[in-house]
C-alpha cells in the first residue's frame, strides 16, 4: 500500500497541460476504493506483478474514475484493468468489458480471456459487437482505452474506423464523461504510415482525431513516459516491450 500512494504522489508532480488548480482537480491521490481494488485477491499473479510499471492506480485516478460509476473497459486486452475497474466502481457501479468481435475472430484466446476477466465480478458486463457497432446499455461517465487506440488504424481496418468509433464514443458518455486514452508513441505520423510495422501512434494525429469527435482535451500526464525509447522499434521488440514511451491524454464530453 506505501508503495501505491508513494507512486500516486510521483503522478501528481508529473500531469501536465493544465493549470495547478485543474491538475488537483484531475488528478487526486489514490483513493482507498482504487487501493482496495488493487489489492483484491481474484486478481492473476501475473496482473499484479505487472502493477509496477503500468501504474493502474494513478492512472484510474487521473481518470476521475469512482464507486458507482458506469464504465467502460473499451478494446480490454486480457482484462487487467477491467477486474480493476469493476472493485473500483464497486456494486453500484457497472463496467462494460468490450472486445471487438473482429479480435475475437482473428484470436479466439480474446473471447475466453473475455470471460475469465469478468467471472466472479457482479457489475462487470462483457460486450462484443463489431467496432462499427459499438454501444452500450446506459449513458457512461467514463470509456477507458490502454495500450488499443492504434488498432483503430491498422491495415485491417476499413478506412475512416477511428472516426467512426471516436463519434460512437462521444455519444455514449454522458455531457462531461471522460475518456482515458494511454498508448505507444510514435514519431511525427500523421497519416499512420509506420502504424502497422511498429503498433505505435503519433500522439498528436490521435488528439487531433479524438478532438474531432467533439471531446475536449483536458490534460495529460507523462507517469508512462520513457524518454530513452527512441520510437522507432516495434512495441513487441525484447528491446522495448514493457519500456516503451507511452502518452496519457484525458478528454471530457462537454456539458
Amino acid at each position: 500500500m506505501r508503495l501505491v500512494l508513494l507512486h500516486a504522489c510521483a503522478a501528481l508532480a508529473l500531469v501536465t497541460a493544465l493549470p495547478l488548480s485543474a491538475q488537483k482537480a484531475s488528478a487526486p491521490n489514490v483513493s482507498p476504493a482504487i487501493i482496495a481494488a488493487l489489492a483484491d485477491s481474484a486478481r492473476p499473479k501475473a496482473d499484479v506483478e505487472r502493477d509496477a510499471t503500468r501504474h493502474p492506480g494513478e492512472l484510474l485516478a487521473f481518470a476521475g474514475i469512482k464507486p458507482g460509476m458506469k464504465v467502460a473497459d473499451f478494446m480490454m486486452g486480457g482484462g487487467y484493468f477491467t477486474r480493476i475497474l469493476a472493485k473500483t466502481v464497486g456494486p453500484k457501479g457497472k463496467v462494460y468489458a468490450y472486445q471487438a468481435a473482429e479480435f475475437i475472430g482473428f484470436r479466439p484466446a480474446y473471447g475466453d480471456e473475455q470471460k475469465a476477466a469478468v467471472s466472479g465480478y457482479g457489475n462487470a458486463v462483457p460486450l462484443n459487437m463489431k467496432l462499427t457497432e459499438v454501444t452500450f446499455p446506459e449513458p457512461l461517465d467514463a470509456v477507458i482505452t490502454v495500450q488499443n487506440y492504434h488498432d483503430l488504424h491498422l491495415g485491417m481496418q476499413p478506412p475512416g474506423l477511428a472516426e467512426a468509433v471516436n463519434k460512437r464514443l462521444y455519444a455514449a458518455l454522458k455531457p462531461g464523461g471522460t475518456l482515458l486514452v494511454v498508448d505507444h508513441v510514435a514519431n511525427a505520423d500523421p497519416a499512420f504510415a509506420a502504424l502497422d510495422k511498429l503498433h505505435r501512434i503519433d500522439p498528436a494525429a490521435a488528439r487531433a482525431e479524438i478532438e474531432k469527435a467533439g471531446f475536449k482535451f483536458v490534460g495529460q500526464s507523462k507517469l508512462l513516459a520513457n524518454p530513452a525509447d527512441p520510437h522507432d522499434a516495434n512495441v513487441f521488440s525484447p528491446s522495448i516491450r514493457g519500456k516503451t514511451d507511452q502518452f496519457v491524454f484525458l478528454f471530457k464530453k462537454p456539458s
